[in-house]
């Protein structure tokens, strides 16, 4: 293994251990001794009361066919979907059957169908999102695929002022065949207008004082709606979607996918199902943009918030994201980590994340009507008046706040619409490479947060694994020509217990080989990509 960057400080120690119960990582083991039957079941499916239905996603070696389907609904299971992209079909069949499925040769690991859920007018200009509209970037032609609780029309997501076509171009549920996909949770709007809206409503149609504007308010919107009126949906329904996606890219140009929602990781990215989806979609050419989550205040186990990236947002590939302040101002000098914002490394394979951040709190994008957010959360209502030249005192019925990893998400996946825009032959890698090298390196050394309802402190410290690669930064994307000739893959830290230092390193054993675009012969050198000052603070992380 060839070092990448410099030491990380012992304070990263405990976070690995507490990862992986040991300081010995070999990721290459389970594909050199023959998995046992229990190797072969996730352990949350382990211990299971035999006669328990349960549903399951059951990935095989080779590309499933009736004969399969058949070896679980002969035996008074069923067939509940397709997952085709990742070799695999979810069942329902009790916990008995499933252990005795996993015997069978063709299966390769078998998991819970596991429930996911949801994880602007000061966040364009930290960016610098209204410079590159400026400058005629505003996503034309470029299709974005939204996996989330669905997208309502709306007038800021047509195509122009005096135009009720929308740019919707495609909708679709997986929560069943009677369902619709229209967003009954208001999770999946509010992302879409972050990502896409053109601010009709609120400063082009309006008199207005404010203009909610997307990141590219041009970019056609695919809606896959997986998500229910509570907001929660399954692995299964991601799956279908993404493999939906996968399908469409030609027809509706799906160069980006959305994933404004994630779970806890449960096992290695190479096992999961949910990972192994998005692996594909960004080898079949779509740029995979992830929520980091929110978990970053938990101190369960005493990490301070270390190790909470959720799934997918854990896997190497895909651009994961995660959440900063504005403060209120247009300004990026004061703008802070916000503390919710999850941080790295992963859990079991301890890849480096997130891979950058971008404006996640308090952001004002479209509301869904009669939708459960609107109407249980009125505190993230926002008068009209706020944006508005009127003395009324009535709410928005357009707008209102939201805030986390999965409002900073869409923000990176506009930037990424805006760049395939300028440039349709950049692959997912380039895209990932480019926005990471020149997002901006410059942060505090810490900042403090209060929770105005509990009163706890937090505290965050803006090293590698709060604010990875670093802010989001456009218009320096934008003007960027380099073109990364090998993969971007996050590299992985290692804990070393000879001299108790963590290394962020390449390894040849797994997927950060000397041919990833960060190894020491790569086009551009390690400070580049992550500064000279992130990782440390003095002598400490």
């Amino acid at each position: 293994m060839k070092t990448l960057l410099r030491r990380l400080a012992l304070i990263l120690m405990p976070i690995l251990v507490l990862v992986t119960g040991s300081a010995s990582i070999n990721l290459a083991q389970s594909r050199t001794t023959p998995p046992t039957r229990t190797q072969k079941m996730s352990k949350d499916l382990q211990g299971r009361d035999p006669q328990l239905m349960v549903d399951v996603i059951v990935q095989y070696s080779v590309v499933p066919t009736d004969r399969h389907h058949r070896k679980v609904t002969d035996k008074g299971g069923r067939f509940n979907q397709d997952l085709s992209l990742v070799k695999a079909g979810a069942y329902s069949m009790s916990a008995a059957d499933a252990k005795a499925l996993s015997a069978d040769s063709d299966v390769a690991y078998i998991t819970p169908d596991r429930p996911v859920q949801g994880a602007l007018d000061y966040a364009n200009e930290a960016v610098g999102a209204n410079l590159a509209l400026s400058y005629g970037w505003d996503g034309t032609g470029i299709g974005v695929a939204v996996i989330d609780s669905g997208v309502n029309y709306n007038w800021d997501l047509n195509l122009g002022t005096s135009n009720s076509k929308t740019r919707i171009v495609y909708g679709q549920s997986f929560l069943g065949a009677k369902s619709k996909p229209s967003d009954e949770f208001g999770h999946g709007t509010h992302v879409a207008g972050i990502l896409a809206g053109n601010g009709n409503m609120s400063g082009l149609l309006m008199s207005a004082t404010r203009t909610f504007r997307g990141v590219a308010p041009k970019a056609n919107v695919i809606n896959f709606r997986v998500l229910d009126a509570n907001g929660a949906g399954t692995d299964s329904g991601v799956i279908a979607a993404i493999q939906q996606a996968v399908l469409l890219k030609n027809k509706y140009n799906i160069r980006v996918i959305n994933l404004s929602l994630g779970r806890p990781v449960f096992e290695s990215y190479t096992t999961d199902p949910l990972c192994q989806a998005v692996e594909a979609a960004w080898k079949a050419g779509i740029v995979v943009v992830v929520a980091a989550g929110n978990e970053g205040r938990s101190n369960s186990f005493g990490q301070q918030g270390y190790a909470t990236i959720s799934s997918p947002g854990n896997d190497p590939y895909v651009i994961t994201v995660g959440a900063m302040k504005t403060l209120s101002t247009a300004l990026r000098t004061d703008d802070q980590i916000a503390s919710y914002s999850a941080k790295g490394p992963s859990r079991f394979d301890h890849v480096v994340k997130p891979d950058l951040v971008a404006p996640g709190n308090r952001l004002i994008s479209l509301v869904a009507s009669n939708s459960q957010l609107k109407t249980q959360s009125s505190v993230n209502l926002i008068p009209t008046a706020y944006y508005m030249n009127t003395a009324s005192t009535a709410t928005s019925g357009d707008y209102y706040r939201l805030s986390g990893t999965s409002m900073a998400t869409p923000m990176v996946s506009g930037a990424a619409a805006l760049l395939l825009q300028k440039d349709p032959t950049l692959t997912p890698d380039q895209v990932k490479a480019r926005l990471m090298k020149t997002a901006s390196k410059s942060f505090p050394s810490v900042s403090t947060a209060v929770d105005p309802v509990t009163g706890a402190t937090y505290t965050s410290q803006y090293d590698i694994f709060t604010i990875g690669s670093g802010y989001l930064d456009i218009v320096s994307a934008l003007a960027n020509s380099d073109r990364a000739a090998k993969p971007a893959l996050s590299p992985k830290a290692v804990y070393d217990p000879g001299t108790g230092n963590v290394y962020v390193v390449t390894d040849a054993a797994a997927v950060w080989g000397d041919a990833a675009v960060w190894g020491d012969s790569a086009v551009w050198g390690t400070s580049a990509v992550w500064g000279s000052n992130v990782f440390l603070n003095g002598s400490a992380a």
